[in-house]
């Protein structure tokens, strides 16, 4: 991961409001909300979600789909393990750890 990428990352996730929404579809897993379903969990306008979401797929952490005609928000684990292995990859005084993959199981979703 480059730098700006990672600057961009951490400056939507800087947000209490984003943090929470990005949280919340981790532990969703693979399979993620239903937009409106994340909206009433989370006790946020629709708008208000719709703002702070476009804010987590412009920093690539968030993955839209559209199924029929609802669109569901998951988590990136791409993006996500990218990140955490940016912000350690010099931890331990340059010897490498080991840091695990925080990604869901493929199998799971």
């Amino acid at each position: 991961m480059e730098m700006h990428v990672a600057i961009k990352a951490l400056a939507a996730l800087a947000h209490e409001t984003r943090l929470t929404i990005f949280r919340t579809l981790v532990q969703a897993g693979a399979s993620g909300l239903q937009a409106g379903q994340l909206a009433k969990k989370l006790s946020i306008p629709n708008a208000t979600l719709s703002f702070h979401l476009k804010e987590l797929a412009h920093a690539e952490l968030v993955i839209a789909r559209q199924e029929s005609r609802f669109i569901y928000y998951s988590a990136n684990f791409a993006t996500m393990d990218s990140l955490l292995s940016y912000l350690t990859e010099n931890c331990c005084t340059g010897t490498p750890c080991s840091i695990a993959e925080v990604c869901c199981d493929e199998k799971d979703s």
